[in-house]
């Protein structure tokens, strides 16, 4: 059932532009969104909606997932730190994308949920590829960096500046920016000591809590 439905959904987001590279079709057709998902919601997995995952937390609907795959334009082999671990859901696709010899460190401040997310991924066998780190996501992860690739699953009212430092020459970051309910989701990329920004639309995010995001 779930095989079908999951196809299904990734055909209508090709059929409709949403998402055409190819490789983040294979890879939303290969994880199980369902897996990461409380058991009450799972016959919703394949709907495109966002939906709820405990704590005032969501996971992504999957065209925003997609848009965001999409836009990071990553590589096998690339170092990836994801803010915002959630579910664990977006960070498995991740991995799919960065093997072989790539690695996505994604950070969660909500031990429970960082928990969870951990053990879907063990489950699935993502482990090798996608290690789940407890802590403040505002502050990056430097002892990892630099990343060739960051992605902040939540909104910040500006760029974190630990994660512009941590980002590498010729890496690419999206960051949902703006107040907590509407955000413009921007592409930060480094060309040496020169940083670039480009809005790719408006977005809806939980915010990021954390030293360089909201106080809680």
């Amino acid at each position: 059932m779930y095989e079908a439905e999951r196809s299904r959904l990734v055909k209508g987001l090709k059929s409709h532009g949403v998402v055409t590279d190819e490789r983040v079709l294979e890879a939303m057709e290969r994880v199980p969104r369902h897996e990461f998902l409380p058991s009450e919601l799972r016959d919703q997995a394949y709907v495109d909606s966002p939906l709820p995952i405990g704590m005032g937390q969501t996971i992504s609907a999957p065209h925003m997932v997609g848009i965001m795959l999409q836009a990071l334009e990553l590589r096998p082999g690339h170092n990836v730190l994801e803010i915002g671990a959630g579910s664990g859901y977006h960070a498995a696709l991740m991995g799919e994308m960065v093997r072989p010899g790539g690695k996505v460190y994604t950070v969660e401040r909500l031990e429970s949920l960082g928990r969870k997310a951990a053990e879907a991924i063990e489950r699935l066998s993502y482990d090798d590829v996608v290690e789940v780190v407890i802590a403040d996501g505002s502050m990056g992860l430097p002892e990892h960096a630099p990343y060739d690739r960051i992605t902040v699953a939540a909104a910040a009212p500006e760029v974190p500046r630990p994660l512009e430092e941590q980002l590498a020459d010729g890496g690419r970051m999206l960051v949902p920016v703006g107040g907590q309910g509407y955000q413009d989701l921007t592409l930060v990329t480094r060309q040496g000591d020169r940083l670039e920004r480009t809005g790719l639309g408006g977005v809806v995010f939980v915010p990021l809590i954390g030293q360089h995001g909201y106080r809680d």
